[in-house]
């Protein structure tokens, strides 16, 4: 299967090359794909495409350095919550935002979108052009329907300023849509989670996405901290820089380039709300909590009509993509009964959905942790102990199956936890570099973990058939691509 995917790969370079040979850039001063495009939601018959239009063709690599105010400095900015004084901590005088080091400024402009099935040009769908909308960063999104299941889509993009211009730009990518439900497909997949454009590793991006590109992976799930707003260089403590931090991590080019040509699921954790442990309620510097949630889930993001979703991915798996923020409870509200992260509509969406599945391995992906071990001073997930109540309710019900697996992110070290005499396994990704990695002590080894490395890298899953036994296989990597750990399930 695999060998059949590179080719696929080869022949969706080979289309990109001949699709932007007219090397527009040099013709045009803009818009350009900047940003590349990622989709997100897929599922057997649909999938959402979002971009942005940018002014340059990539960041602002050369920019300048962000002044970094002290820790009691920052503290001061977020509480007097006044954006003059935020500006002038951490932009030198004189400058803006667009000469700053990443930076990757906006364009207003048009978008037009082509795809269809890599094997089948002659059902090519092309839509008309649609002005990105500014006062959301510059950015479109299409809902696409009606798709083929198992079908491997080309996406082509052109960009231009207005429809008396010319085209500005051409990008292309692909995606993949799931199989149906009783399709024995082999699948594989990558998790990660805890990025931010300060802790990436090389000046292109963060490296684990040119070793992931390269597995070729059905589908990718990022649990959430996609960028971090309460990390120095700068805070984003204004919704202006809040959107910078955004536009320049999705410039770089090694994440660019994996999300244009791979199935994606994103979800969102705290750092990429508003703050570290964030709740209802609370405000990071000018940004409210509801606004945080606004940006991430209809503006930078591809947006969905819920946060959470279950897709099956032929016979053998299906997923679950859980929400850890939008209905949560306050982490200092007394523990009991109406406590709850999940909220009792997705809860029960949950339980019921598991119940129903007939699949043969049920993959449950959540921002946060629900087995652990997490560190004491920790309150904000279920392996904490203000959330007990809730967390030993699902961990009960998820006990009766002997197929479900947890993965988890947000805890910046890889491990497997497994607690003898249950069913109970947890996943956790690990951070994605290994600088961002830590928060735990490598020699802690509790009975309950059957791996624990403190260093960054990614999970990958693969279900696949040996011998006619269906068989889950779980990988930690390394962040060069190396193989740390694995565990094995067979049905």
């Amino acid at each position: 299967m695999k060998s059949i995917q590179q080719l696929s790969i080869l022949l969706i370079l080979s289309l990109f090359i001949l699709f932007t040979s007219c090397d527009t850039k040099k013709e045009t001063v803009g818009p350009y794909f900047g940003n590349g495009f990622h989709n997100g939601w897929a599922d057997q018959h649909s999938i959402v495409i979002w971009t942005r239009l940018t002014k340059n063709a990539e960041g602002n690599t050369g920019g300048a350095k962000f002044l970094v105010p002290s820790a009691e400095e920052h503290r001061q900015l977020d509480k007097d919550a006044k954006p003059d004084n935020i500006w002038k901590a951490q932009i030198p005088e004189g400058l803006t935002l667009d000469e700053m080091i990443g930076a990757c400024p906006g364009a207003s402009g048009e978008v037009k979108l082509v795809y269809y099935p890599l094997t089948n040009s002659a059902k090519k769908v092309e839509t008309g052009w649609f002005a990105v909308e500014d006062s959301k960063n510059f950015t479109h999104q299409w809902k696409l329907e009606n798709l083929e299941p198992d079908t491997k889509y080309v996406v082509e993009m052109e960009a231009r300023l207005n429809s008396k211009s010319k085209v500005s730009d051409k990008i292309a990518g692909a995606f993949r849509t799931p199989p149906v439900a009783d399709a024995k497909a082999e699948i594989e997949f990558c998790v990660v989670t805890c990025h931010d454009y300060i802790r990436k590793d090389t000046t292109g991006g963060h490296k684990i996405y040119d070793v992931m590109l390269k597995m070729f992976p059905d589908f990718y799930v990022h649990t959430g901290d996609i960028e971090y707003y309460d990390k120095p260089e700068p805070y984003a403590l204004t919704e202006e820089i809040m959107r910078f931090k955004w536009d320049r991590i999705f410039a770089l080019p090694l994440q660019r380039n994996f999300w244009k040509n791979t199935t994606s699921y994103f979800m969102k954790d705290d750092h990429d709300v508003l703050t570290d442990d964030a709740f209802p309620g609370m405000t990071y510097g000018t940004v409210s909590w509801e606004r945080g949630l606004e940006i991430f889930d209809s503006e930078q993001l591809p947006t969905a009509d819920t946060t959470y979703k279950t897709i099956r991915w032929g016979k053998d798996l299906q997923i679950w993509i859980t929400d850890g923020r939008n209905f949560r409870s306050k982490n200092s509200d007394p523990d009991g009964p109406g406590k709850t992260i999940f909220g009792k509509e997705q809860k029960e969406w949950l339980f019921k959905t598991l119940q129903e599945s007939d699949a043969t391995f049920k993959v449950i992906i959540n921002a946060n942790p629900i087995l652990g071990p997490d560190r004491k001073n920790k309150s904000d997930n279920y392996a904490n102990s203000n959330f007990k109540f809730e967390g030993d309710e699902i961990r009960s019900f998820l006990n009766q199956f002997d197929n479900v697996y947890l993965v988890n992110g947000d805890r910046h070290w890889q491990y497997v936890t497994h607690f003898e005499g249950t069913n109970l396994w947890e996943f956790s990704t690990g951070a994605g570099s290994d600088v961002h990695a830590g928060g735990w002590p490598q020699e802690d080894v509790r009975p309950e973990h059957r791996f624990l490395r403190v260093k960054g890298g990614f999970l990958r899953g693969e279900v696949s058939r040996r011998n006619g036994i269906p068989t889950l296989t779980f990988q930690h990597f390394d962040v060069d691509g190396n193989v740390v750990h694995e565990e094995v399930f067979k049905k």
